[in-house]
This record gives structure tokens, C-alpha cells and sequence, in this order.
């Protein structure tokens, strides 16, 4: 086993590392939690020391439960949460403060100046990017006036920034490198999509130095080589990055435009791959980065909603109708149908295509006879019928629908709601032989980037559907449902100008 392929997905609440033979076979898996920080209402960091130890602990147990010797190991790949960020001393390596997670909206005010200032439009334009305080650029700002002295060190090139690959490509190297790649840099709020490299009005505008910034490179090439982390052998070289969405979709081996993938986690991430050019969105949707391999840059529109596997942990943490989250699937199969019960997951607002943060939950239709098992299906209904709204739109500013919707995740193993999705979005739903997509697409990312892969047709053959689902639910009857979700929804938002 000589040619054996390592990725670390860095997760929000979590670090994973797999181990991928070259013909797909994932054979090691190991995920080490690490603490969330909230300082403040709406501030959420990570301490860097221990999402790196997180990391070397997820690298050991991986490698142990392969049974393989770390010197067999070809080739290192990374994905990671985006958008979060991190600021650190390029002679030292250590961090000038916690990292602020994507998540995090302490540059809430900011984002409003910036858009009160009309500048929105020219951001949209040349990022593909709303403004929010979720992308990074504002979150770099923030830190280089809330720690003194720090922006005038910036200025001087004393500090790096980086989101979590950059970050862990100089631990991994042991600082020899200060890289991110295409699809990362994206989601920064500083990249001009089409001319694919850092804006110098972006970065007046957002007021970021450009002496922090990392070189921009592709998405399957060798950047570094391991050095001093502990498990691995020193000149394993680092050879593949991309952001854990873009990973999952190349994980997908969504290569065609067209093609298009759903991960199911806490809320639902859908891209859509639209090929060698960048489409603006009419629809509230994110254009972005997929990837880039030598000088080809392949698209995305991306579309997220906020609620989904939070949905079901609701349902048993909140109400206490199930004990466990597996329990779903077989309380709503005990019921032909909700009833009439309509259930929308609003409960943290609402996300593509509505963009919609004070909209609130909202359950209709019930009455006496409504049932525990009424309510699981009506929020697996939800559930798939906001994953709907994300595919319609994509066929919208795509142009021709969505036929294929490649779906991984944890939710994706829910038998039930797979066939609603397929319903609802009038689209057949693949689900993989394996649904670490995520950690297989920055596999396969470092094995083109080492060679062991030669091209994108071997990394296809290397994608096998376990199940598909077809869609089976009649046009009258989609249609009908839809009218009653989306009278749904408007209610839903209609309860935040109260």
C-alpha cells in the first residue's frame, strides 16, 4: 500500500483525517472535536493550538486504523471550513488572536456602512459575494484595529493572513509556505472572480493590506512538503487544497456544468457547477470559485440554507419528540402523509434564495389530530422543500433545470427524505458509496496534484452511486405543494416587520 492518499477535512466543530487508497477506497477515519469559543453574543472563535492538536490526533488514529505505516503515505490533501479567519507572525508562526469563525457577526455594523455607501453592487460584481460579515474581509479589518499596533506590522509584513488551509499548509510545512488556493480565496470578499488574483480596489476598500495576503494558487498542485508533524514522514508532499464545499462537489466528481451536489449538515450547501465562466445570479444566490486546475478555472453558483440536520436535533433536543436523530426516518414513515402540517425551519432566519435573517419558524396547519409522527414528516418536507427553492433558482440563472442532484452528508443516509427531495425538486437524487465526499474531493485533489491521478476522467471512475432516487410524486401534486410551501414561507417573513 505505497500509494496511499491522506486528507484533513477541518470542520467547524471538528477535525477529520481519512485514508484513501488511489483506487477510492476509504480504509481510515478519525474525527477529534475541539472547543467552540463565544466571548461575546454573536463572536465565535477557535484557539488555533487546539484545532491543531485536533488535527495531529485525527492524523495518528486515521493512520492507526488503517494498519499502515505513515511512510506509505503519497500524498497529503486539505479542505476546510471557509470564510474563517486568521491572522499570524510570519517569524514566529503564532497567532496574534483567536481565529473568527465564519459564523461569527461581529462585523454586522460594518457590512451595513458598506452597503448603506452603495458599495454592495461593486462588491457583488467583482467577488460574487453579498456583503456580509460571514466572508473574511471585514473579519481582517476588525482584527487589525482591535489589536494594537497591529495593522502598522501588517503593513510592514510582519503578519500573515490566511483561512484554515493557508493556515494549516504552514503548520503541515513547517512555515516554509504561505499559500491558499483559488476556491478559498474566493470566499474573502478580496478576489476579483474574472480576473483571478487580489483586487487592489477590493482591498482599499475593505482597507486590508496587501502584505498579508497569501500567494494564489491552484487546486491540485505541489505546495509544500511535510515537515516536523508528528505521524507523518518529513517530504510527503501537500498537493491538493480546496474549501470543504467545493471539495464535496469535486468529492462528487461533478465535473460537467450542470452537474450539481447537496451536503446535508447542520443547514444544506448546494452547488452547481456552471463551467469555465462565472454567472451572476438573479436569484440570491453566491457565484464562486469550484476550482482550478493549471490555468482552467472552473465556476460555481452556491445557494445555503440555514436549517436542516438542525431541523431534526430541534425536534429532539427542543421538543423532545424523538430520542435520537436516526428515530426520524421511521416516526415520519408511520404516517401516509403531515397531514395538512406544514412546517418551515426558519429558526435562524432564512437563507438562499430568500436572504432572509428575521424570518421565524413556522409551523401551519395543525389541529387535534396532528400527531408527533405528523410533525417529523413535516419537517423532513421542510426540510427538502427549502433545498428546492436553492435548486429552482439554480435552474433559473443556469437556464435549464436541474435534473441531478448528487447528495451526501449526514442526513443523506435518511432513506425518507432522499425520495422527498427527489419529489420536491422534480430531479433524480444519487447517493454515493460513500458520503465522505468532502475528505474524498481533497483526496483526489492531491492525488492529481502528485500524479498518482492523471486527469479528471480517472477521478470519475472513481465515483460509484449506491442508490438513486427517482422522482415519483405527480406535477399537480408537486405544484400543489409548492403553492402551500410557498404561502409558507411568505407568512414565515411576514413575521419579521412585526
Amino acid at each position: 500500500m505505497s500509494r496511499l492518499l491522506v486528507a484533513i477535512d477541518q470542520g467547524t466543530t471538528g477535525s477529520t483525517a481519512v485514508v484513501v487508497t488511489d483506487d477510492g477506497r476509504l480504509v481510515g477515519k478519525a474525527t477529534v472535536e475541539f472547543p467552540q469559543h463565544f466571548p461575546q453574543p454573536g463572536w465565535v472563535e477557535h484557539d488555533l493550538d487546539e484545532i491543531w492538536e485536533s488535527v495531529v490526533r485525527a492524523l495518528d488514529e486515521a493512520l492507526r486504523m488503517a494498519g499502515v505505516r505513515p511512510e506509505s503515505v503519497a500524498a497529503v490533501g486539505i479542505t476546510n471550513q471557509r470564510e474563517t479567519t486568521v491572522l499570524w507572525e510570519r517569524e514566529t508562526g503564532r497567532p496574534v488572536a483567536r481565529a473568527i469563525v465564519w459564523q461569527d457577526r461581529r462585523t454586522a455594523d460594518r457590512c451595513r456602512a458598506l452597503r448603506a455607501a452603495g458599495h454592495e453592487p461593486e462588491v457583488r460584481r467583482r467577488t460574487g459575494l453579498v456583503l456580509d460579515p460571514y466572508f473574511s474581509a471585514t473579519k481582517i479589518a476588525w482584527l487589525l484595529d482591535a489589536i494594537p499596533g497591529l495593522r502598522e506590522r501588517a503593513r510592514r509584513g510582519a503578519i500573515a493572513f490566511g483561512t484554515i488551509d493557508s493556515w494549516l499548509v504552514w503548520k503541515l510545512s513547517g512555515g516554509a509556505v504561505h499559500v491558499t488556493d483559488a476556491s478559498n480565496a474566493s470566499r474573502t470578499s478580496l478576489f476579483d472572480l474574472r480576473e483571478m488574483r487580489w483586487s487592489d480596489r477590493l482591498l482599499e476598500l475593505f482597507d486590508v493590506p496587501r502584505a498579508l495576503l497569501p500567494e494564489v494558487r491552484g487546486n491540485a498542485e505541489r505546495y509544500a512538503a511535510v515537515r516536523g508533524v508528528p505521524g507523518l514522514p518529513d517530504g510527503v508532499p501537500i498537493a491538493g487544497m480546496a474549501g470543504d464545499q467545493q471539495a464535496a462537489l469535486f468529492g462528487q466528481a461533478c465535473f460537467e456544468p450542470g452537474e450539481a451536489k447537496v451536503t446535508y449538515g447542520t443547514g444544506a450547501f448546494l452547488l452547481v457547477n456552471t463551467g469555465d465562466q462565472p454567472v451572476e445570479s438573479r436569484h440570491g444566490l453566491l457565484t464562486t470559485v469550484a476550482w482550478r486546475l493549471g490555468d482552467r478555472t472552473t465556476y460555481a453558483l452556491e445557494g445555503a440554507t440555514f436549517i436542516a440536520g438542525a431541523a431534526v436535533q430541534w425536534l429532539r433536543d427542543g421538543l423532545g419528540i424523538i430520542t435520537s436523530a436516526a428515530e426520524v426516518e421511521s416516526l415520519a414513515r408511520s404516517v401516509d402523509s403531515s397531514d395538512g402540517v406544514v412546517f418551515v425551519p426558519a429558526l435562524t432566519g432564512l437563507g438562499a434564495p430568500h436572504w432572509d435573517p428575521d424570518a421565524r419558524g413556522l409551523i401551519l396547519g395543525i389541529t387535534r389530530g396532528t400527531t408527533r409522527a405528523h410533525l417529523a414528516r413535516a419537517t423532513l418536507e421542510g426540510i427538502a422543500s427549502q433545498v428546492a427553492d436553492v435548486t429552482e433558482a439554480m435552474a433559473s440563472d443556469m437556464g435549464r433545470p436541474i435534473g441531478r442532484l448528487r447528495v451526501d452528508g449526514g442526513a443523506a443516509a435518511n432513506d425518507l427524505l432522499m425520495q422527498m427531495q427527489a419529489d420536491l425538486s422534480a430531479a433524480t437524487v444519487e447517493r454515493p458509496v460513500s458520503v465522505e465526499t468532502t475528505a474524498l474531493g481533497a483526496a483526489y485533489l492531491a492525488g492529481l496534484g502528485a500524479g498518482l491521478l492523471p486527469d479528471l476522467r480517472a477521478v470519475g471512475a472513481l465515483h460509484r452511486t449506491e442508490r438513486a432516487f427517482r422522482p415519483s410524486m405527480a406535477e399537480p401534486d408537486r405544484a400543489a405543494w409548492r403553492a402551500r410551501w410557498e404561502e409558507a414561507v411568505r407568512r414565515a417573513r411576514s413575521e419579521s416587520s412585526r
